[in-house]
């Protein structure tokens, strides 16, 4: 800790991105594969609520709610809050579905494409200029997707919905200036009612594991919000102090260590015909961070 005193701020954001990349990347995955047994449909249900009561405790200690009334005030705001709600809820139900169902590998795929979509998506919708590396990753990225359908016969749903999904979602946000936890806690609260229902009727079917027989097994659940917002707050952290684009480099840590828990780890299968995928996707992204190392 007297080591971090000395750190520079700049230190301390790359710092900060690391951890919050990491957890993502490794206790994140740990955590819901762990729990994969009460099923993605509760996963992310439980993820959804304990999100929203993890953003209104730490909404109130650090007195926010006054930005809150003055985003809600905007009606642009919620328009795009809400379709922005609506495709982290896509993103997460996916994703905790690929890992419930021995699919990180997939999942990983999605998110090493996700940067170069969004260099795609930042082009169509706010005519931010392309270069040729970063028109080189692009089109390899759709090389990759190609060759593994073609070679699978089989759509990489999950791999092309996680990275299409977060790519939207920030490309949407950048609709709007607003505190990324704020935003997160106000997107929570428009699926909150739907996720509510849908718990509901998955009570009544009798197939709910929380608050029945283990104590211990609902008290686990309800981390799922630490474990979402968390390493959001390390990680706007790190941006804040160190930068847009060392956090775009460092971004990587995230699904590579999901690729490495999903191949070494739970032992998921990676033939050479998607080990060829991946390859066409980690040069792309290498030529992208060449491009915004570059850049900075």
């Amino acid at each position: 800790m007297a080591l971090f005193k000395f750190m520079s701020s700049f230190n301390k954001g790359i710092l900060y991105i690391i951890i919050g990349s990491f957890w993502w990347g490794v206790i994140g995955v740990i955590y819901f594969r762990s729990l994969s047994f009460v099923g993605s449909i509760e996963l992310v249900l439980h993820r959804v609520i304990w999100t929203v009561v993890m953003l209104i405790i730490t909404t109130v200690y650090l007195s926010k709610w006054n930005k809150i009334k003055k985003i809600l005030k905007i009606k642009r705001n919620i328009f795009y809050l809400a379709i922005t709600g609506i495709l982290i809820f896509i993103n997460w139900s996916v994703w905790i579905y690929a890992v419930s169902t021995n699919q990180i590998v997939d999942a990983s795929f999605g998110y090493f494409t996700m940067p170069i979509l969004s260099v795609l998506f930042g082009y169509m919708f706010f005519n931010e200029l392309l270069n040729k590396p970063r028109i080189i990753s692009i089109i390899l990225t759709f090389l990759s997707v190609i060759y593994l359908f073609y070679f699978y016969k089989n759509f990489p749903w999950i791999g092309l919905t996680v990275g299409l999904s977060w790519s939207l979602y920030n490309v949407f946000r950048k609709k709007i200036e607003i505190d990324v936890d704020l935003g997160l806690l106000i997107e929570s609260l428009i699926i909150l009612p739907f996720a509510l229902i849908t718990f509901y009727f998955v009570y009544i079917s009798g197939n709910l594991d929380f608050g029945l027989s283990s104590i211990k097994l609902s008290m686990v659940l309800t981390i799922a919000g630490p474990m979402t917002v968390i390493p959001l707050f390390f990680f706007i952290k790190g941006v804040h102090l160190a930068g847009l684009g060392p956090s775009g480099m460092l971004f990587f840590i995230t699904p590579t260590f999901q690729f490495i828990l999903g191949f070494f780890l739970y032992s998921e299968p990676f033939d050479e015909y998607r080990l060829i995928g991946f390859i066409l996707i980690w040069v792309a992204v290498i030529i992208y961070l060449f491009d915004l190392y570059e850049k900075n």
